[in-house]
C-alpha cells in the first residue's frame, strides 16, 4: 500500500536516498582503463563476459523493418521530437555597435556523439529516437549507437533513421569505447542516454574528457493536484513505478479524500498490472501521497526535490516552478506522452540534478562560438581599458598587443 503522509512527514521525502556510485566506480574504473589501453581486444572480452556476445566484432550491420502500425507510431513521435528539437537550437547573430565593435556568435555541431540505448528488462526504442533525432537536427556528422542487445524494434528504428554506426555493446565497456575510441568504435565528443548504475558511474568517470548529458539515477515523478480523477493519478504514479524498484512516485495534494481514493485505486490497478513485480516494491518503498495545507507548500517541496518529472494539474502553478526536468501541465498531459510522442525529450536529469539543468536538447550537440571584429577606431576606444586591466594583472604583452596597433 502506498503511504499517506502529512506535512510533518514531508521533510523525509526531501532527504532522498543518495545515488551512491563509489562502489560502482571502483568496479568500472579498471574496465575503462583496459578499453582505453587495449581497444577492441578488451572491449570484446567484456562484451563476451557481461553481454553474452559471441561475435567477432561489436559493429552491427544496420538492417531491419518496422511493422506498419508501429512505423506509423514511430513516424508521429519522430516528427514531434524533430519539430521540438529544431526550436531549441540557438541562433547565429551579429550586431554592429556605433563604437566600432561587431559582435556575434556562430553555432557549430559536434563532430561525433554516442547514444547509449538500454536493452535490459525493458528495451527502449523510444530512447533511440530521443537521443539521435536532436543530434541529427543539430547536424552532428557521426552518430554512434551502443546497445547491448538490440530488439527488433531498435534495429528497425536504426534502419529507419539511417544510422550507419550501431554497436552491440553495453555497460562501462560501451562508455569506454565511445569515450576513448577503439579500432572499431569512433571516439565521440558527447555521450548521452540512460543506463544502469555501472553506466552512470562510467559516465561520471569519463566526464571532462568526453562530454555527457548527466549522471542519471532512478526515475521519479511528483504530481501536484488538489482534485482530479483518482484512476488517472494512480495510473500516472504506477507508470513511473514500473520502471524500477528504486523509482520514486509522489503525489502532493491538499485533499485527504483524494489521497485516500488514489491510494485505493493504486491497489486496484496493481492487481492487474503485468509489471506489478517491479511497480509494487517501488510504490511501497519509495512512493508516497502527502496531504498538505496549501498548494504553495506543495510547490516548496517540489522545488526542494527538483524532480525529473513534475505534473501540475493546476496550470497557475507553472510560474512557481523553479526546478524540474520536465513539466506536464493539466490532467490531460500524462508523463507517458512525454516519454514517447509529444515532442520534448525524455532523457532528463534525476536525483536533484534538475536544479542545474533541464533535459537533453538539440543545444547539447552544438557549440556556441563567440565572434568579435573591431574596427581600428573601435580598438582605439577600447585600448585604455585593455591596457589598464592588463597591467593591473602584470601582463605587459597583453597591453602592448593593443597599443602597438595604434602607433
Amino acid at each position: 500500500m502506498i503511504r499517506i503522509l502529512t506535512d510533518k512527514d514531508a521533510p523525509t521525502l526531501i532527504r532522498r536516498k543518495a545515488v551512491r556510485l563509489e562502489e560502482a566506480e571502483r568496479i568500472v574504473a579498471p574496465i575503462l582503463a583496459a578499453v582505453r589501453e587495449r581497444g577492441d581486444a578488451a572491449l570484446l572480452e567484456y562484451a563476451r563476459k557481461f553481454d553474452g556476445f559471441d561475435g567477432a566484432s561489436v559493429r552491427m550491420e544496420v538492417s531491419g523493418s518496422l511493422e506498419p502500425a508501429f512505423e506509423r507510431a514511430v513516424a508521429v513521435a519522430a516528427n514531434n521530437i524533430r519539430q521540438y528539437a529544431e526550436t531549441q537550437l540557438p541562433p547565429e547573430w551579429f550586431t554592429d555597435y556605433p563604437d566600432g565593435r561587431r559582435l556575434g556568435q556562430i553555432v557549430r555541431p559536434l563532430d561525433a556523439m554516442g547514444a547509449y540505448v538500454p536493452a535490459g528488462r525493458y528495451p527502449l526504442p523510444s530512447t533511440l529516437l530521443m537521443t539521435v533525432i536532436p543530434a541529427q537536427v543539430a547536424g552532428v556528422r557521426t552518430i554512434c549507437v551502443a546497445c547491448p542487445n538490440p530488439s527488433r524494434e531498435i534495429l528497425g528504428i536504426a534502419q529507419w533513421l539511417g544510422l550507419p554506426h550501431l554497436y552491440r555493446m553495453g555497460g562501462a565497456q560501451a562508455i569506454a569505447a565511445l569515450a576513448y575510441g577503439t579500432e572499431t568504435v569512433p571516439k565521440v565528443d558527447r555521450i548521452v542516454g540512460p543506463g544502469n548504475i555501472y553506466v552512470a558511474a562510467a559516465k561520471k568517470l569519463i566526464a571532462g574528457e568526453t562530454g555527457i548529458d548527466f549522471v542519471a539515477g532512478p526515475t521519479e515523478i511528483v504530481i501536484i493536484a488538489a482534485d482530479g480523477d483518482p484512476r488517472w493519478i494512480a495510473a500516472d504514479l504506477l507508470a513511473q513505478a514500473e520502471h524500477d524498484v528504486d523509482a520514486s512516485a509522489i503525489l502532493l495534494t491538499t485533499s485527504k479524500s483524494l489521497a485516500e481514493a488514489v491510494a485505493k485505486e493504486v491497489e486496484v490497478q496493481l492487481a492487474t498490472l503485468l509489471t506489478a513485480a517491479v511497480a509494487r516494491p517501488s510504490i511501497e518503498n519509495n512512493g508516497a501521497i502527502v496531504v498538505l495545507e496549501t498548494l504553495e507548500q506543495a510547490m516548496e517541496i517540489s522545488n526542494a526535490l527538483a524532480p525529473e518529472h513534475l505534473a501540475l494539474h493546476d496550470e497557475t502553478l507553472l510560474e512557481k516552478v523553479r526546478h524540474a526536468g520536465a513539466v506536464f501541465v493539466g490532467a490531460s498531459s500524462p508523463e507517458s506522452a512525454g516519454d514517447y510522442a509529444s515532442g520534448p525529450n525524455h532523457v532528463l536529469p534525476t536525483s536533484g540534478a534538475a536544479r542545474l539543468r533541464g533535459g537533453l536538447s538539440a543545444a547539447d550537440f552544438v557549440k556556441v562560438i563567440a565572434v568579435q571584429q573591431l574596427s581600428p577606431e573601435g580598438l582605439a576606444k577600447l585600448t585604455p581599458a585593455i591596457t589598464a586591466l592588463a597591467r593591473a594583472e602584470g601582463l605587459e604583452a597583453h597591453a602592448r598587443s593593443a597599443e602597438v596597433r595604434g602607433e
